[in-house]
């Protein structure tokens, strides 16, 4: 049996990230997946995307991950919020954020999915103090003092903290006995890149229809010159089966309805995905020996694109903490983790949750308080300011 600082299970961007944080620190970390790492690449544009704010993306800069993405990402310089139906204008009442209004740097990033993809595991396979083993299965016994992971193929190693990054159906916290309240939206995501005929000059777009709200993100501009964005909207499961159904045309003719002509003639680039959606939050982020960082902790509605920053933020901090401890794993070290994590997630899954509920209705009375709200605040320079600061990961 070898002995290791920690063991990480889930080799997603949280889990990833989190390992080549804490051996770059100098501990001894096991990495296990369940899939292989060079499948999760994609080498053709597929539209995916993450939006990455600006507190999460210091732990990318320590890890390196920043500096090893092969595509270039697009910095996010304003966000537009409006209220409307689909093929009509927009509600003229509408909030604008400009991040000139907190400082120089942008809300965030829009970063491809296959390009962070590629970077974690270009990563991973130059990183000292770190055994990477996938695809591989792993079972996990803990007690007070260490946590034993036997591998499918009968390789064992002992461990002082197990972190669970093994997603919304994690293994780990249901072997653990851990509790999970869950949320369900009768919608469903679809995610898809968009070419345009004219360019967002970096304004991403988070526009409120009846069936859910629709995000456009802006991305970097394509290898032959063409203007790129995400796109991200949510609607009733009936409705985003149907869109499954639709040719390329029909399908971005659907697209159009909801974005509007502000980019000009759209057509689609890459595949189409489709995803049920719904959030949960674990009662406890910890047990004997055993941390949740990630999905494994929280999942929230994508209405803020902020699933992903949540989660590195998680990394970020039991990483410090980890610094500072001798031993990774003890009750305390876990429960200020907890302490330091569960009211930011909490906040902004009851804030999401709460988002989709009001905006998601076409009741006219609740339209025009919405509109007015939002006139307003764009009238609140601090108001804004704060909702900005919020967005961007920073206090």
């Amino acid at each position: 049996m070898r002995d290791t600082d920690i063991a990480i299970i889930g080799a997603g961007p949280v889990g990833a990230a989190l390992a080549l944080r804490l051996a770059q620190a100098g501990r001894s970390v096991l990495l296990v997946d369940r899939a292989a790492l060079p499948p999760m690449e994609h080498p053709d544009f597929d539209g995916r995307a993450y939006a990455i704010a600006q507190g999460s993306r210091p732990l990318l800069d320590e890890t390196g991950l920043w500096d090893t993405l092969p595509f270039a990402p697009r910095p996010i310089e304003q966000i537009r919020v409006s209220d409307g139906k689909p093929g009509r204008p927009a509600s003229p009442l509408f909030l604008n954020f400009d991040h000139r209004d907190v400082g120089d740097d942008p809300f965030g990033w829009i970063v491809e999915a296959r390009s962070l993809r590629m970077a974690i595991n270009r990563r991973l396979a130059e990183a000292e103090n770190l055994i990477l083993r996938a695809p591989s299965d792993a079972s996990v016994v803990r007690s007070d003092d260490h946590a034993a992971i036997t591998l499918a193929d009968g390789e064992a190693f002992r461990a002082r903290l197990v972190v669970a990054a093994d997603g919304r159906a994690s293994q780990l916290r249901a072997e653990a006995n851990i509790p999970v309240t869950r949320f369900a939206y009768r919608q469903s995501a679809v995610v898809c890149a968009i070419a345009h005929g004219r360019p967002h000059r970096g304004v991403a777009l988070e526009h409120f229809l009846p069936g859910g709200p629709f995000a456009q993100l802006p991305m970097s501009d394509a290898e032959d010159g063409a203007h790129i964005s995400a796109i991200v909207f949510t609607d009733s499961h009936a409705v985003a089966s149907r869109l499954g159904t639709l040719d390329d045309a029909r399908f971005t003719a659907e697209v159009a309805r909801r974005l509007g002509d502000h980019l000009g003639a759209i057509r689609l680039v890459g595949r189409r995905w489709t995803y049920p959606l719904s959030a949960l939050h674990a009662h406890r982020y910890f047990a004997a020996r055993l941390a949740l960082v990630g999905d494994s902790a929280h999942g929230i509605h994508p209405i803020a694109g902020q699933g992903l920053n949540l989660g590195l933020r998680d990394a970020m901090a039991l990483a410090r903490l980890i610094d500072a401890a001798d031993d990774p794993g003890t009750p305390g070290l876990l429960a200020r983790y907890q302490r330091a994590r569960r009211p930011d997630n909490l906040l902004m899954l009851l804030a999401t949750d709460g988002l989709d509920r009001l905006f998601s209705t076409d009741l006219p009375p609740v339209r025009l308080a919405r509109d007015l709200g939002l006139a307003a605040v764009n009238r609140m320079p601090r108001l804004k300011r704060a909702f900005m600061r919020t967005a961007m990961g920073i206090s």
